[in-house]
């Protein structure tokens, strides 16, 4: 059984163009063309497009769900190599909340210092600290 890309779009709950987007990326690979030249795609594509969705959505580039996809097609690989991968996600997400806190904290201290909101901006601390 083939579905066009409107279809899978549709079951996907996704765009046209995000399957296009995603076959360019070589996520995706069309089934057939058929004589109109349209994309025709496989059954499994809808379970494929949710992965990607679903992996994104756990803050996956798409480089790592190549990999990952790579990894669930592989013979060789088995859950530990999947582990590891979003082990090292894990870490990285880690690693940005860290810094965003941060961030967040960093900015508190700045909006604290800046208690007079009629202030010239040639007295503003928000802007003369972020000139240092």
């Amino acid at each position: 059984m083939t579905l066009t890309i409107g279809k899978i779009a549709s079951l996907s709950d996704v765009t046209a163009d995000t399957l296009r987007y995603y076959e360019r990326e070589g996520l995706l690979r069309p089934a057939a063309k058929s004589e109109g030249g349209y994309r025709l795609y496989d059954r499994y594509t809808v379970r494929r497009v949710r992965f990607i969705k679903e992996a994104q959505h756990c803050g996956f580039t798409l480089a790592e769900i190549r990999q990952l996809l790579a990894l669930r097609a592989s013979d060789a690989a088995c859950c530990r190599d999947v582990r590891r991968v979003a082990l090292e996600k894990k870490l990285q997400l880690e690693a940005k909340i860290k810094a965003m806190l941060a961030m967040s904290k960093a900015l508190d201290r700045l909006i604290k210092e800046c208690t007079k909101e009629n202030r010239s901006l040639d007295d503003c601390p928000i802007l003369a600290a972020l000139e240092k």
